[in-house]
């Protein structure tokens, strides 16, 4: 019982600081702001604009093992337990007649490596690996540099 009244009292000493750190920074979260930019929470700022997508570009990987880039805006597609919009152009029955690109025979692989006749319900969702590259401007800075050896 000490023990939980000791936790509740530094609890109490907590929340007290941090109300003093609202008093003396009203509205703000320490001088921090998000990668977007600052705003209230309470304010709603205006949608940034969409993103232009490149048509019919090959995108170059940066390493090892990267997952393609998608060369196209994918809005609107649905990627969900009862349906896969990527599957419509890209599975092994349709990707010649849309003039696709073939899913990689390794989304055919559980993970104890047994071929499967569908594909791997852990390389269905698409969007958890391959993103559209977009030309938008970085968020963050990047310095990474490609080992020219591993291309």
């Amino acid at each position: 019982m000490k023990k939980l009244m000791t936790a509740l009292i530094s609890v109490g000493v907590l929340l007290t600081g941090v109300a003093q750190a609202e008093l003396d920074n009203p509205g703000g979260i320490g001088g921090m702001e998000s990668l977007r930019g600052a705003s209230e929470l309470e304010a709603t700022r205006p949608a940034d604009d969409f993103k232009k997508y490149p048509r019919d570009q090959v995108l170059e990987s940066e390493y090892v093992y990267q997952p393609p880039l998608i060369p196209h805006t994918v809005r609107g597609y649905e990627v969900s337990l009862n349906a896969n919009k990527c599957l419509a152009c890209h599975s092994w029955k349709n990707a010649n007649e849309m003039g696709a690109t073939k899913v990689s025979v390794t989304h055919y692989v559980n993970r104890e490596d047994a071929v499967l006749a569908d594909m791997s319900p852990r390389r269905y969702f698409c969007l958890q690996c391959h993103v559209p590259q977009a030309s938008a401007k970085p968020l963050v800075e990047n310095e990474f540099k490609p080992v020219d050896s591993l291309r």
